[in-house]
């Protein structure tokens, strides 16, 4: 038996944004075992040019992201919904081993089934290099976005 993962479709723009911040949450707190049980247990995906199927691929994947992207800090903002569908916009910010900072940008698709879990992701993401001095996101590294962080929005992002 699948449990519902509230908010549900159809969305309005109140609960996609719940929604929106929920995931946000979610991926912020690195935990690839959690963040998969969002998703279908078929759930497709694809990611820059990688293609996933199902909850063990998309928990091997954010594994390796996670382990690679050092001092991860996302935030997500709404775009647009409708029915089960939602629209995000999205930026995070990391490192790599070589401590060069990266802001990556993106959108993403998201179509859910009827107990809120998303059936299907598709996302396009460009990364830019940045300086330490250019970071914007400073929240602590364990935990989620405070409530009073600015968004994307307030940020010029």
């Amino acid at each position: 038996m699948i449990t519902p993962r509230p908010p549900l479709p159809p969305f309005t723009a109140e609960t996609a944004a719940q929604k929106v911040r929920l995931a946000e949450d979610a991926w912020n707190g690195r935990d690839p075992a959690r963040v998969a049980l969002a998703y279908t247990p078929d759930s497709r995906w694809r990611n820059r040019a990688t293609f996933l199927n199902g909850r063990a691929e998309i928990e091997a994947f954010l594994a390796a992201k996670w382990a690679r992207e050092h001092d991860y800090r996302l935030i997500k903002e709404l775009w647009a919904c409708d029915g089960n569908r939602i629209a995000v916009r999205f930026v995070y910010e990391f490192h790599d081993d070589a401590r060069q900072w990266w802001r990556a940008h993106g959108n993403e698709n998201w179509l859910f089934d009827a107990n809120g879990l998303m059936a299907e992701r598709h996302a396009s993401i460009n990364d830019v290099a940045i300086g330490d001095g250019e970071r914007l996101f400073h929240w602590d590294r364990a935990g989620v976005r405070p409530a009073d962080h600015p968004g994307l929005s307030a940020l010029g992002l």
